[in-house]
């Protein structure tokens, strides 16, 4: 029997990593199921899916890849080899995501309980960062850390910045014209309007000039200045279908948690990823793979953290 799953705080360790993983909307769109006390089975929980602006499931699908990434870091770190099969029983349980077996006994490197306590310290943060460039070698490590998931993290140059800060704009102006994907963006996002009792979003500051390099989520708190030359990556996966969604979170979640080490922060763009799901639109076939999430990194300020569903209501009754 696995120590991580003997006994009441092993479960609750693994479910509090998970839940603190990064999702669209602050959705939290998971629940688990610890079976036998062998393994711990990862859903999709119905009730959190974005119906309008996620019609194919792949934002949530990314947030539950980013919460399985924790899960692994968890098992890993209680001297246990995490066993992972993704989408297990596609035809019978379609919302079964993964499940994670845990395995033999050992080691722990440093590396990983690293990253593991860092899961807590990682924030997505819309307010500006500082006009410094990410020194070459972090870049490298970011890029390392995608693929050691399976995905890539494509650095934009300053052109490609330009034009994708562009078309988030114009995403952004349709996406606002939409009734129904305002009314969606609204009980997830503004203070009071949640239905699940979680308190306030966590929201930034209006940018004083256009086009924005974060997202505007109908509420700011006051306005500043940004900088002056975002740093955009994409992450990208080779397929896009759900098992590279899942891979894509994962690959997000490590790539947030190694900026984390490096003081690095962290928000998304992902407008025209948005769009183009809601409009049943395809990429076009890409030698560098399917962009899957719109990343803007810096360095920042410290930031509070979006609120988190307690570990209770994680586990599948």
């Amino acid at each position: 029997m696995s120590v991580s799953l003997a006994t009441d705080l092993g479960v609750r360790r693994l479910l509090v990593a998970a839940g603190q993983a990064p999702s669209v909307f602050n959705t939290q769109p998971w629940r688990f199921n610890v079976v036998r006390r062998e393994f711990v089975e990862m859903f999709a929980d119905p009730d959190r899916r974005l119906r309008i602006s996620d019609p194919r499931g792949r934002n949530q699908y990314v947030s539950c890849g980013a919460a399985l990434l924790n899960l692994r870091l968890a098992v890993r770190t209680s001297g246990r080899r995490p066993m992972v099969w993704l989408l297990p029983a596609p035809e019978e349980e379609p919302e079964l995501l993964a499940a994670v077996r845990m395995g033999g006994p050992l080691p722990v490197p440093e590396a990983y309980r690293e990253l593991y306590d860092l899961i807590p310290v990682r924030r997505t943060s819309r307010r500006p960062f500082a006009d410094r460039a990410l020194p070459r070698a972090v870049r490298a490590e970011l890029r390392q850390a995608a693929m050691r998931e399976g995905a890539g993290l494509v650095f934009l140059d300053r052109h490609a910045t330009v034009d994708t800060l562009d078309c988030a704009a114009i995403a952004e102006e349709e996406l606002t014209r939409d009734h129904d994907y305002r009314a969606e963006l609204a009980a997830w996002t503004m203070p009071g309007a949640r239905y699940d009792g979680l308190p306030g979003y966590v929201h930034g500051p209006r940018p004083l000039r256009d086009p924005a390099p974060v997202r505007d989520f109908g509420r700011q708190e006051g306005e500043a200045r940004f900088e002056e030359h975002p740093q955009l990556a994409v992450l990208t996966t080779m397929g896009d279908r759900p098992a590279d969604w899942l891979r894509a979170g994962q690959a997000l979640q490590r790539v947030l948690l190694v900026a984390a080490r490096h003081g690095v922060s962290a928000s998304f763009l992902n407008q025209p990823l948005d769009l183009r799901d809601m409009r049943k639109r395809r990429d076009p076939h890409h030698r560098r793979g399917h962009p899957q999430m719109i990343i803007r990194l810096g360095y920042g300020l410290p930031v509070a953290r979006s609120p988190r569903r307690p570990a209770a209501e994680l586990e599948a009754a």
